[in-house]
């Protein structure tokens, strides 16, 4: 096993270098990735195992750039899978041997709702986020249920919305009354509104 790969110190470098500071989000996902890595038999996650690899994170914050430093993995790769769900937790899948695991940060606060005033005053701190691992993280493993069109490669299809013409790759359209639709189309909602066209 290259254990050097996954050495704490060297990837919290690495995930520092890449996120540009290290704080206790980045030492989390740092932390997370290694337990995970380890957990599904990935030891070299950037060299030889690479094409054997996805991860699913749970948040778009510090932690999924450490996750992304530590693992090697990238959205435009399609080996990491961003699902903002707003929680410090992270599913890694070993292709090769279908073993996957989710790791996630521990509850330590109940029901206690934090404002970002809170936040700001008891921010969490890298000591925290130091603590041993069986304190911090909960590792449970899980079942992935990967489809053709979510895994790295070319796209499996291209096909054009009818409402607003433009492309959709990789099954992502809706098929309405025969209509083949974009997500935005056919929930008639975006998260942009058309301001000016610059182009014809």
């Amino acid at each position: 096993m290259t254990t050097d790969n996954l050495d704490l110190a060297k990837c919290l470098e690495e995930a520092k270098a890449f996120h540009g500071d290290l704080c206790a989000g980045v030492t989390l996902g740092t932390r997370m990735a290694i337990l995970g890595l380890k957990a599904i038999g990935i030891d070299d996650p950037k060299g030889k195992d690479s094409k054997y690899l996805i991860v699913f994170v749970e948040t778009d914050r510090c932690a999924t750039d450490a996750i992304l430093a530590t693992t090697g993995c990238h959205p435009g790769k399609r080996t990491m899978k961003i699902l903002d769900y707003g929680k410090m937790a992270a599913t890694f899948i070993n292709l090769k041997t279908d073993k996957a695991v989710r790791v996630n940060v521990k509850n330590k606060d109940g029901d206690r709702v934090q404002t970002r005033e809170e936040i700001e005053q008891n921010p969490y701190t890298v000591e925290y986020a130091m603590m041993p691992a069986d304190e911090l993280f909960n590792i449970m493993e899980v079942s992935v249920n990967l489809k053709p069109e979510d895994m790295p490669g070319r796209p499996l299809t291209i096909v054009t919305c009818s409402c607003c013409g433009e492309r959709i790759m990789d099954m992502r359209e809706v098929v309405e009354d025969g209509n083949i639709l974009c997500k935005p189309c056919a929930s008639n909602s975006s998260y942009y509104s058309p301001l000016l066209s610059y182009s014809n």
